[in-house]
């Protein structure tokens, strides 16, 4: 039976250094002591705050150092967390810091109530008096739109002490599925016993043994079938507190009040998900391929992620995979590369599964310290795209910090997917390119393939169904197991198509996606994507000043909003042609693939 490793077993070089943010444990609790203390000085700035220019910049540049200690504070415990969600002390660490932002949140809770005491057009006189001031312009813009959705002092007060009590919906979520569920054990494609969890998950549902991946899909949806009622109560708290808090805050739903602070309209959403339903037959195209390549009579949702050419069963080494993101990432210039360099020789990557470290893979950082990559890498190619992918985030954090000041260095999680997926799509299209093996020019084909269908289309059922619940939910529906199981089958069904079999396990899938946590994140993945396919292409083309405008861009940190950014690189997301432009990228590669198909197997 194949193992996970424990924490300590795994090699230090292959582990993130946390000791760049606090040397230890008791370096991290001085400052935390410390910030204790400073914290409690956001009093001395009450009925003062907007008595002048020199009283809002003296508040503003406060603010910005108190967050950057807390922060600091909050990443590493966080980080350390994350490697291991089952170790006590690091839950208490976690905790402490929690706790911290609590009384932070609560004891400031004066400052939006008094900033709205005066209009936006005395701060605008505010900032032509003091050029420093001036400096915070965008800030303060994006503050004062929010002015019709605030509440009074003491309503925010009380929002801000149920923080913590508010967010137990994803916490309860997280601990159930990242430490307490189990999976049990199947065998693989040799007859040994393994422990399946959410990790190795992903490369038993490719295998090319049809008996190996039917045992990991059912033995996964049977797992959460057992766990319906519960995950059903936490996803219907997140939903409820979601829509709650649009309701308490004047928006006229909760997708309206998630898209607010992004200055997105809910047409763009809308727009999204009608333009992916319009051209549903490309995805049933490739579907349909799948099924003629397997040689099935019937195409199952266990078959859908098999790979269509087995050299994807091709193993890269970490060393391999860092020398081959580094060596496609080369088209955007010497200094992303030497940088993104030092992300393996700085160790700002935890790089293999271990006992209670957090699934999936994430990029994360901060101003005063560098980005953080989490993966649980097992060698394949999409493992390799993986560390492209994350590593595209941890650029774009690295160049939005080092070329704004702090309260201008945070960039959108709306355009966060542009810079990850465009390293993933330089990656595939390099190792196309340089590739001699038509059949390994199959398996990257392939690659492709999954990341348009992943991405796009599954990405947008996902927007879709988080569109739908939240309507239920704002219409007076219990969101009960049964009413989710069904409202999710059913999509799948549309999304799938008729010559699919949507097998009845599906209809839990719901319960393992955290991202319906994140209130309505995945549709940025759509749009990503789209705009990084615009990108990708006139950089490899050779379009005069395409690679300088999106390094720009990347440069552009928090310094406007997503769409006005992404109009930098010569992006218009408000267009349904910047989604369709992908999907045709997507059609052309099916045509590509089946014709290199028919030739290297006639």
């Amino acid at each position: 039976m194949k193992k996970q490793k424990k924490r300590e077993e795994i090699l230090e070089q292959y582990t993130w250094d946390l000791t760049t943010i606090f040397k230890n444990e008791e370096e991290f609790l001085k400052e935390l002591e410390s910030a204790k203390e400073e914290i409690k000085k956001v009093e001395n700035f009450r009925g003062k705050i907007t008595l002048s220019a020199s009283h809002l910049l003296s508040y503003l540049q406060f603010s910005d150092a108190l967050e950057r200690k807390l922060y600091k504070l909050f990443y590493y415990a966080n980080l350390k967390f994350d490697s291991d969600t089952t170790d006590s002390e690091s839950q208490k660490l976690k905790g402490k810091v929690d706790n911290l932002l609590q009384e932070e949140s609560e004891l400031s809770s004066f400052v939006n109530p008094e900033l709205f005491s005066i209009p936006y057009t005395k701060v605008l006189e505010y900032m032509e008096e003091n050029e420093e001031l001036k400096k915070y312009h965008h800030t303060l813009e994006s503050f004062y739109r929010t002015f019709p959705h605030k509440l009074n002092e003491t309503e925010e007060k009380i929002l801000s002490s149920l923080g913590n009590a508010l967010s137990v919906s994803e916490e309860a979520y997280e601990c159930l599925t990242d430490s307490d569920m189990k999976f049990g054990t199947i065998q693989d494609e040799e007859g040994n016993s393994f422990e399946l969890t959410e990790s190795n998950y992903t490369n038993y549902i490719r295998s090319s043994d049809r008996t190996v991946r039917k045992a990991a899909f059912t033995r996964l949806f049977e797992t959460y079938a057992t766990f319906k009622n519960t995950i059903a109560k936490t996803f219907a708290g997140n939903v409820d507190y979601l829509t709650s808090m649009a309701k308490i805050r004047k928006f006229k739903s909760s997708l309206e009040a998630s898209l607010f602070y992004d200055n997105i309209d809910t047409a763009i959403y809308d727009n999204l998900i009608d333009t992916v339903h319009n051209h549903l037959s490309v995805l049933y195209k490739y579907y349909a391929l799948k099924k003629e390549i397997l040689n099935i009579d019937e195409l199952h949702l266990y078959d859908i992620y098999v790979d269509l050419v087995d050299e994807t069963n091709k193993e890269y080494s970490f060393e391999e995979a860092k020398e081959t993101v580094l060596e496609a990432l080369q088209v955007l210039g010497e200094d992303y590369v030497t940088t993104f360099r030092r992300a393996f020789e700085e160790r700002w990557i935890d790089v293999y599964n271990n006992v209670g470290k957090r699934g999936g893979a994430y990029s994360s950082g901060f101003y005063d310290t560098n980005p953080f990559i989490l993966l649980n890498y097992e060698g394949k190619l999409r493992d390799v795209s993986t560390l492209a992918h994350e590593g595209g985030h941890s650029m774009h954090t690295y160049l939005s910090c080092k070329n704004n000041p702090y309260h201008d260095s945070h960039y959108k999680i709306f355009v966060a997917e542009v810079a990850s997926t465009v390293n993933e799509l330089l990656l595939l299209k390099h190792l196309y390119k340089k590739e001699k093996d038509d059949k390994q020019k199959l398996a990257i084909l392939n690659e492709i393939l999954e990341l348009f269908k992943s991405t796009i289309y599954r990405q947008v059922m996902f927007a879709e169904f988080e569109k739908k619940v939240h309507a239920l939910k704002e219409q007076g529906e219990v969101l009960t197991n049964e009413l989710l199981s069904k409202e999710y089958y059913e999509l799948n069904k549309t999304y799938f198509g008729e010559d699919v079999v949507v097998d009845e396990l599906i209809a839990y899938e719901w319960e393992r996606i955290p991202h319906f946590y994140y209130n309505f994140y995945v549709y940025k993945y759509a749009i990503g994507l789209s705009s990084a396919c615009y990108i990708v292409e006139g950089i490899l083309s050779g379009k005069e000043g395409a690679r300088e405008t999106y390094l720009d861009f990347l440069k552009s940190g928090g310094s406007d909003y997503p769409a006005e950014e992404l109009k930098i690189a010569g992006v218009d997301i408000t267009k349904s042609e910047v989604i369709e432009s992908a999907i045709h990228m997507f059609d052309e590669t099916i045509d590509e693939f089946e014709a290199l198909y028919k030739k290297v197997y006639p």
